[in-house]
């Protein structure tokens, strides 16, 4: 099947309304305090109910959609996420806001699985990679841009304004969804836990689908260890509020360049030595970066410069781990899609949290975490290849018998 200009964007819409929903109101926080009477604990709260429904939702939907369609699998989320996030729009109470923020996160998840497992399903190898290395990039500006939008909508027209433009949105994505080819399977698996349990094991078992993914998620922790240090170790050198919110510009750009290097790279030298090329690059940065965190730094550029080559080593990582992963599932490519992120959130979560527990200690304590990422990324690598592995356990005959010679 063709990747037309107008599947494009319909799967940019998909992969970049979870960022929409979890990022767009960040800026009214102070202003949701007056509005729902409550302290900045409680509004907070939101967000992270918010990414727990995301968390727990991620397989569930996999499994749904590869049992049902992906086309009646995504209306079925997105309209949850329409009528929740009206219920946002309109609501006064923060209980209320709480519990909606969680099914409103469960609904939308449907968008963040489901468009991945589209790429697979839908293209050859060639033009899901193609696919991948467009729309990665665009995800890297989503959770700088929903801000903005956010402030210029809570500017005009107040908080609520912010939900009803979410709301918008998913009813685009929901009519656009009715227009999509119907998919379902014809041959319908009854769903047990027998079933389930026999797929995710078979995906999990999967040596090409289990390493790509480790990757993405340790690249990926990688990122967030950086988004949880990066505040307070900028405040503590003494850099402005404005200062810190600039610093996640040069990032964005790096990681936008690093998916365009991605698709030159694999058009010219092929998808293995793309991504061996930039594995290295991705150790060495975090390398530099790891030696420059253990120092008692004054300025953020020895730590920021190395995180940035970083960023362009995982911008060209991420599309082609995840077209690997999910291509060694492609019969259950939602399933492994759901897996990947749910794996994906769970080492996330736990890089940022370490760093968040010792945010005294954030310079050194992140450069650490960064640097056991890389080893974690690696790991990956060699399980996905596992000919790497036996290299360094079986002997090379040719070298054996030279030495014997030698002996001789």
């Amino acid at each position: 099947m063709k990747l037309s200009r107008l599947d494009l964007v319909f799967l940019a819409g998909l992969s970049m309304i979870s960022f929409a929903a979890t990022d767009m109101y960040l800026p009214a926080f102070p202003q949701m305090e007056q509005l729902y009477n409550t302290g900045s604990e409680q509004i907070a709260l939101s967000l992270s109910v918010f990414l727990a429904g995301m968390g727990v939702s991620q397989i569930i939907w996999g499994i749904i959609s590869d049992r049902i369609g992906q086309r009646r699998a995504l209306i079925a989320g997105l309209s949850l996420f329409v009528v929740t996030t009206l219920g946002l729009s309109i609501t006064n109470n923060i209980w209320m806001l709480l519990g909606l923020r969680f099914v409103q996160a469960i609904g939308v998840c449907a968008a963040a699985v489901i468009w991945q497992a589209m790429v697979i399903k839908r293209y050859d190898a060639s033009t899901a990679q193609r696919a991948f290395a467009i729309l990665m990039p665009m995800l890297a500006i989503s959770p700088a841009l929903a801000p903005q939008i956010g402030v210029g909508l809570l500017h005009l027209f107040g908080v609520k304004s912010i939900f009803v433009a979410l709301m918008v949105l998913g009813m685009v994505l929901v009519w656009a969804s009715i227009k999509q080819p119907d998919d379902t399977p014809e041959m319908v698996e009854p769903t047990s836990t027998k079933s389930v349990v026999r797929d995710l094991s078979t995906i999990i078992r999967n040596p090409q689908f289990l390493g790509n993914a480790l990757i993405y998620g340790f690249c990926s922790a990688l990122f967030f260890a950086y988004l949880t240090a990066i505040p307070k170790i900028m405040t503590t050198m003494g850099y402005s509020s404005g200062a810190i919110g600039l610093s996640f510009v040069p990032q964005t750009l790096a990681f936008m360049l690093g998916g365009y290097l991605s698709k030159k790279g694999v058009d010219k030298i092929g998808q293995q030595a793309t991504l061996n090329a930039l594995l290295c690059l991705s150790a060495f940065a975090v390398s530099v970066l790891f030696m420059a965190s253990q120092m008692p730094l004054k300025t953020i550029w020895p730590y920021l410069l190395p995180f940035m080559v970083s960023s362009i080593a995982s911008g060209g990582i991420y599309p082609i781990v995840i077209n690997r992963a999910l291509s060694a599932a492609k019969e259950r490519a939602a399933t492994a899609a759901g897996l990947q992120n749910t794996l994906q959130i769970g080492l996330s979560f736990g890089t940022s949290s370490i760093v968040a527990t010792y945010a005294a200690n954030a310079l050194p304590v992140s450069g650490f975490i960064m640097g056991v990422t890389v080893i974690g990324a690696i790991l990956g690598y060699i399980v996905a290849n596992p000919k790497v592995w036996d290299r360094f356990r079986e002997p090379d005959n040719a070298r054996v018998t030279h030495f014997g010679d030698q002996q001789d």
